[in-house]
């Protein structure tokens, strides 16, 4: 299976499995999750949920966010220049005491707003819907956003390898500073975002949960 089959099957089974979850279930620290929903959603969706509250309501959009473990630094770093072009500019590396090297594709972005308190609504419907059309556009945006960070990490890893591959016939024929030249020219990585997209992050995942 190739590199675009993987990660377009991920993406699917990722999506099937959050959106099969019963949020009754949900826990999180110090709070229920009411509604969760990785899709676009209806006004209508958030009002119910919010009627099955008795404390206090928090209607979260939470951003887009995926940790890499690298075998080396350069791989790292070859996947956050890819992300930062994609427009996650709150994307960094870490590395740990023992050399663990992740990289983390973030966005800087989020949308948090209480709705109620003590189970009474502190809001209008107008807002809600507000709210919810507001979340949707960043929905559908980031998933733009998602997509095309796929497909330049795709282009980023194929000119790696043929990179690679003609360096390593080259090595015995070819002076020193052309083999450099072209490890300089094959690791220029296209830049893939937009004017609109380098004056905002967008996130992804709309999260309603009750204060406990």
């Amino acid at each position: 299976m190739d590199k675009e089959a993987t990660f377009s099957h991920w993406k699917q089974q990722s999506a099937r499995k959050l959106d099969a979850q019963d949020t009754s279930v949900i826990q999180k620290q110090n709070c229920t999750w009411l509604f969760v929903t990785h899709q676009l959603c209806k006004a209508s969706e958030v009002v119910a949920a919010l009627e099955k509250s008795t404390g206090n309501v928090v209607l979260k959009f939470e951003p887009f966010v995926l940790h890499v473990q690298c075998r080396a630094l350069a791989d790292a770093q070859l996947l956050h220049t890819v992300a930062i072009n994609s427009g996650f500019r709150n994307s960094g590396i870490t590395v740990g005491k023992k050399g663990k090297i992740v990289m983390a594709v973030r966005s800087t972005h989020g949308l948090e707003v209480p709705l109620s308190q003590n189970g009474k609504c502190l809001v209008s419907q107008e807002y809600i819907e507000f709210l919810v059309q507001t979340a949707n556009k960043k929905m559908e945006e980031n998933i733009k956003r998602i997509t095309r960070f796929h497909s330049c990490l795709y282009v980023a890893l194929q000119k790696k390898d043929c990179v690679h591959d003609e360096s390593s016939n080259e090595k015995s024929s070819s002076p020193v500073y052309t083999r450099r030249r072209k490890r300089k020219e094959g690791n220029s990585i296209p830049n893939c975002s937009s004017g609109e997209e380098q004056q905002s992050d967008l996130e992804l995942g709309l999260t309603l949960f009750n204060d406990v």
